[in-house]
């Protein structure tokens, strides 16, 4: 009984790796972001957070703004709008660049600002990254689209992998317990639809997911604390 409980706290602690720390071997997966590979091994680049994902081994960093990776789901805001496209910012170090190709709508030139208005939100895919590191996004894909209601909050970018939870089971359990629509983008942006009552516990619940994200047995302890309030929510 001692050696289950051991084993499942340790899959609930996330590691926290330093710069030039060996996190594993290329037998174990593929060097992610913020991993470097020399030899055989798989060494952090930043102090951060070890994740293994799709057979990837990353770093996510402690704290700083979102580092953009291809085939990143995120949530952006139109900030600047041209004839042919529009700059976006996903809080990045720069805007990223959405064109009129990339989008689900017909538009004819100069009419981009009739279908994405400044400040209008979004749910876009991190398409490519060029070799200056300018970002470039897509709309051409399930469940992307423009925000239509609700509230947006921002989380640290760092602590998204945290509040989804492994395979989902914490956002799950927000979602259970609140009523609430919540789609969390990668680059920490979390658009929530539901509720006065229910945006309010779930904004609560991700401000303590936050502190305490590299806690044993949080998951547990989120459920019990979500569990006492679901009456009130409800």
């Amino acid at each position: 009984m001692e050696k289950e409980i051991e084993k499942n706290k340790n899959k609930e602690e996330r590691e926290i790796v330093i710069p030039g720390m060996q996190i594993g071997k290329i037998v174990d997966g593929k060097p992610g972001r913020g991993t470097f590979r020399k030899g055989n091994g798989i060494y952090s680049s930043k102090l951060g957070i070890r994740e293994e994902r799709s057979g990837y081994i990353n770093v996510i960093p402690l704290s700083g703004v979102y580092d953009p990776g291809v085939g990143d789901v995120v949530i952006g805001i139109i900030e600047e709008i041209r004839r042919s496209f529009w700059m976006v910012d996903i809080d990045a170090p720069h805007l990223a660049t959405l064109h009129t190709s990339e989008v689900p709508w017909e538009i004819d030139f100069g009419a981009t600002q009739d279908y994405l208005n400044y400040k209008d939100m979004i749910i876009a895919k991190v398409l490519f990254i060029n070799e200056v590191k300018e970002v470039h996004l897509s709309m051409l894909d399930k469940n992307l689209r423009k925000i239509e209601g609700g509230n947006v909050i921002k989380v640290q970018p760092s602590k998204v992998p945290r509040i989804i939870g492994k395979n989902g089971s914490m956002v799950s359990l927000l979602r259970k317990y609140t009523g609430c629509w919540i789609f969390i983008g990668q680059n920490g942006l979390v658009w929530l639809k539901g509720s006065l009552d229910g945006i309010r516990c779930v904004t609560e619940a991700i401000k303590i997911i936050q502190e305490e994200a590299t806690s044993i047995g949080l998951t547990q302890k989120m459920d019990e604390w979500l569990k006492e309030r679901a009456e009130v929510v409800e």
